[in-house]
């Protein structure tokens, strides 16, 4: 719902205060909220408030004579929060001379004798002048979250990437380029000390917050609300999503939970375009919030960010323990975490982190990438995604790979788009072999595999699409895995040797079962995965009837 602007008003007369604010309202009240106080000292503190909430004042209409400070006295200081605000002076003919001197003094903007009757010849052609030209040139305040922090900080990054990849709207300020940030510190007695500051839109902030902090300030479930589900689902990317959406709507007590947001790699991709049904393609961001919706219209329960650390069998019961300690019970377990994008190993990479250096995060830096050199290592569609993206925003975008070409890699459009494109560049068998910098990264080393010649580059920023390397260490010793760690299901899993120190079951394994009994796999975590966020949905799909199967031996 949007905030009307508001018209401010302050005179120490009660009944003057009454009288204007019934005016006010009589004609204003559909496009604007009056506000009103009798003490100008009140007003001055609730200015501060209303600022760092982001409120838009489009007038103050102040009396000259009240004994704790005068009218052009607080107009002064209205006018420190609310430059662009009308300012307007109510007076007695005494007082012209003062209002005569205020427009010097503060830019007042008129001056009204008292009293002011009738008020649709002597108040509102006056007032709705001003308004009016107010609009023209008024841009609105941002409504929503506002981060403050430092472009180059790997904090102010987590911040920002947990929030986009929650698909929470925000506004980010550069401490050093935005005046406003810096305002925003002060109404609040921060310093940069304090940075990245989230600031929310009752007024509120955090400072350097955690994941866990944000989660349930923006009202985020953090409690599971059920003693027994029929199925957890341990990872939101388009595996655990999918596994959601059929596990609800075929009536199972479902619980989907996520340790940082959903979509995972998936839903940090700029442009998905070989999924089916979408000829112009779609965001990761869109399919992300389409997929979560439709879970929730079926009546799952979503916990997010929330870390799983291990799951134990009881009883044919499956308890998944959390980091808080706490502990969930359910029939069955579809572990959906996916892959994590492999660091990359060059001198200098950890250095800058999050600082210039990114794994991922084309959408969340885009911005910052503006006008500058950008590299990006890895030959995946991934990659491909990011640099078609970038190139909106970069100077040039340059694709480091250690193959001849992207043939075998990536996916013939993305490889079609990237040779139209004029701004990004192939830089064929070569290997960045170390990032430089001061506080940030300024610059890369390249290295021609075949030449051994190393070159450095000037770098806006660094994106890095390596590897595949699976989320499963926390999954222990019981659930089999193969020696990079992607989770062994069905006739794999029977053909591993300490297959029968783990299956205590007279049946064989369901394609997508694990060493554990009513423990699944699912998606790019599974070993024998397609990686393709199709292959991801349909396995996720496909679990559900796994899971219905085993619960119907139980």
């Amino acid at each position: 719902m949007t905030r009307l602007p508001i018209i401010f008003v302050v005179d120490d007369d009660e009944q003057v205060l009454a009288a204007i604010r019934r005016d006010l309202r009589s004609e204003y009240r559909s496009a604007y909220r009056i506000m009103s106080t009798t003490s100008p000292l009140e007003a001055v503190e609730a200015l501060a408030e209303l600022k760092k909430k982001g409120e838009d004042i489009a007038l103050f209409l102040s009396d000259q004579r009240m004994p704790a400070m005068s009218g052009v006295k607080f107009l002064e200081q209205a006018k420190v929060h609310f430059p662009n605000a009308k300012r307007v002076l109510l007076t007695a003919y005494s007082d012209i001379e003062a209002a005569i001197q205020a427009i010097n003094d503060v830019q007042l903007d008129y001056y009204l004798n008292k009293p002011w009757d009738p008020p649709e010849e002597k108040l509102y052609p006056v007032l709705s002048d001003l308004l009016d030209e107010w609009h023209i040139s008024h841009i609105p305040e941002f409504k929503g979250i506002r981060v403050v922090g430092f472009q180059y900080s790997p904090k102010s990054h987590e911040v920002k990437n947990f929030l986009s990849g929650n698909l929470i709207p925000y506004q980010w300020m550069d401490f050093y380029k935005e005046p406003k940030g810096k305002e925003l510190l002060e109404l609040s007695a921060l310093d940069e000390k304090s940075l990245p500051v989230v600031f929310f839109e009752d007024g509120s902030h955090v400072c350097s917050p955690s994941a866990a902090q944000l989660g349930e300030k923006l009202g985020m479930r953090s409690k599971a609300t059920e003693e027994m589900y029929d199925v957890a689902i341990i990872g939101a990317g388009p595996a655990g999503m999918a596994a959601a959406v059929y596990g609800g709507s075929e009536g199972l007590k479902t619980l989907l939970i996520e340790k940082h947001a959903p979509g995972g790699q998936a839903g940090t991709s700029s442009r998905i375009e070989n999924y089916l049904g979408f000829p112009k393609g779609l965001s990761g961001a869109d399919l992300t919030h389409r997929a979560i919706t439709q879970a929730k219209r079926f009546g799952i329960e979503f916990l997010s960010p929330k870390t799983v650390t291990g799951i134990e069998t009881q009883n044919h019961y499956k308890k998944v323990h959390l980091a808080e300690g706490e502990v969930i019970n359910a029939k069955a377990v579809i572990i959906t975490t996916g892959v994590q994008y492999r660091k990359l190993d060059a001198d200098g990479i950890d250095n800058f982190t999050g600082a210039g250096v990114y794994y991922g995060s084309a959408t969340t830096e885009a911005q910052a990438c503006r006008d500058k050199n950008v590299y990006i290592v890895g030959g995946g569609n991934s990659a491909g995604q990011a640099a078609m993206y970038l190139a909106n925003f970069a100077k040039n975008v340059y694709i480091v790979i250690r193959k001849p070409d992207l043939s075998s890699s990536m996916s013939q459009y993305l490889i079609d788009q990237i040779n139209d494109t004029a701004n990004i560049s192939l830089v064929p068998k070569s290997v960045v072999h170390a990032a430089h910098g001061k506080e940030y990264l300024e610059c890369v080393s390249v290295r021609n595999l075949e030449t051994d010649e190393v070159e450095q580059k000037d770098a806006g920023a660094l994106l890095i699409f390596i590897g595949a390397r699976p989320y499963t260490s926390w999954t222990g010793e019981h659930i089999l895995k193969n020696p990079r760690g992607f989770i062994k299901t069905g006739r794999d899993a029977q053909l591993d040797e300490d297959f029968a120190k783990q299956w205590k079951n007279k049946r064989e394994p369901f394609l997508l079962e694990t060493s554990i009994p009513g423990v699944f796999a699912a998606g790019d975590v599974r070993e024998g995965a397609m990686n393709r966020v199709a292959s991801a949905v349909g396995e996720g799909a496909m679990s559900i009837k796994f899971v219905h199967e085993y619960l119907a031996e139980v």
